[in-house]
């Protein structure tokens, strides 16, 4: 997995895939032509966040990625998301993504090495700018889950997330709309919405990554 490290420290520094890659996994409205494009830029008074993209080498040395499942009673109660929370005034972007992931599933802030970001999202139905922190970790870490805010812990691989099989698109009815939301099925509750833009983008760096390991243009 060292290469695939080296490989997105170099990358995540330079031009990256952003909002093309982003809104392959947006929720899309399906027949309301006055429904409004996915408001992607952030006004003046949006909150500042960061969520923690967290990776380790599973014991057959591939890249698996950590991910939660919300409690119920809390805000995207129920959802499938990555540690993190607002930051406070003040706070440097990494800060808030490692005290979270301290805080819900009990990851130590110093055995986290942080190698880059991906590119800001706007939530518009919280006001966040949420900026996803990417960090590396040299062994699945033992989780302690702050069961006030996460129900579960799960990791998944990045190659079963880049295989179409587990790519599902249905049609769902959000806020009296019907949307066509894509969502990963490798969990008993879909993997959509903010997470997955997100995810999306450094998925496409992994594809990226993989070509130029093989010398293809396939994946």
């Amino acid at each position: 997995m060292r290469d695939l490290i080296t490989f997105l420290e170099e990358r995540l520094s330079n031009h990256l895939p952003g909002q093309k890659a982003q809104m392959k996994m947006a929720p899309k409205p399906v027949a309301d032509n006055n429904r409004q494009a996915r408001a992607m830029e952030a006004p003046e008074n949006a909150h500042q966040s960061s969520v923690l993209v967290l990776i380790f080498p599973n014991q057959d040395n591939e890249p698996e990625l950590i991910l939660t499942l919300r409690s119920s009673d809390i805000d995207h109660g129920g959802q499938i998301s990555f540690p993190g929370g607002r930051a406070a005034k003040g706070e440097h972007t990494t800060e808030p993504a490692l005290r979270a992931a301290w805080a819900e599933i009990g990851i130590d802030q110093e055995a986290v090495t942080v190698i880059g970001q991906l590119s800001d999202l706007y939530v518009r139905h919280s006001n966040n700018v949420v900026r996803p922190v990417v960090g590396i970790i040299d062994n699945r870490p033992e989780f302690q889950i702050n069961p006030r805010e996460v129900e579960e812990v799960f990791a998944v691989e990045l190659r079963s997330l880049i295989q179409k099989k587990n790519l599902t698109v249905e049609d769902w009815d959000l806020s009296k709309h019907t949307y066509r939301v894509p969502f990963w099925d490798v969990h008993r509750v879909p993997l959509w919405g903010a997470t997955a833009m997100m995810l999306n983008e450094l998925l496409d760096l992994y594809r990226e990554f993989l070509n130029r390991s093989s010398g293809t243009d396939k994946l």
